[in-house]
């Protein structure tokens, strides 16, 4: 099994960052491999959400079905697979710092038979990825226009 962990800060306030992050619609803007992450179920995001999600992983197109197994608005949410070739998970913490949020992200993806043989090599490309994508999202997020308030 390969387990990554992100830590990250955003100078943004927790609710904006919750409600970005937690969109799985907006993934592709943050995480250029991922190419679609398309919602299945109607309803208010929470427990029981499913999307379909499109990446490209090793060169390979990988379409999986997803689903959250948590959801505590601006505090946490989880998925994982239902659906694909490689059983995943990953959870996202936020929590509300002087500095703006702090995100915290776990991802363990299951690797058996040939890509277990490959689980270095694949433990490496997941981290690359996921430093790139999360210094993606807090870029884009801290160069936000603040909302005006009234």
């Amino acid at each position: 099994m390969v387990t990554n962990e992100m830590i990250i800060t955003i100078k943004r306030p927790i609710e904006e960052v919750f409600a970005y992050v937690s969109d799985l619609q907006k993934g592709p803007e943050w995480q250029p491999a991922l190419l679609e992450a398309r919602r299945i179920t109607e309803g208010p995001l929470g427990i029981g959400t499913q999307f379909i999600s499109v990446r490209k992983f090793m060169g390979r197109r990988v379409e999986s079905g997803i689903e959250f197994t948590a959801y505590e608005p601006n505090t946490k949410f989880a998925f994982k697979s239902i659906s694909g070739s490689s059983p995943f998970e990953q959870s996202f913490l936020f929590e509300s710092t002087a500095e703006g949020t702090r995100l915290t992200s776990v991802l363990e993806l299951q690797t058996e038979g040939l890509m277990g043989l490959a689980e270095p090599l694949i433990a490496s490309g997941v981290r690359r990825e996921m430093d790139a994508n999360f210094g993606d999202l807090k870029e884009m997020l801290e160069g936000r226009v603040p909302a005006a308030s009234s």
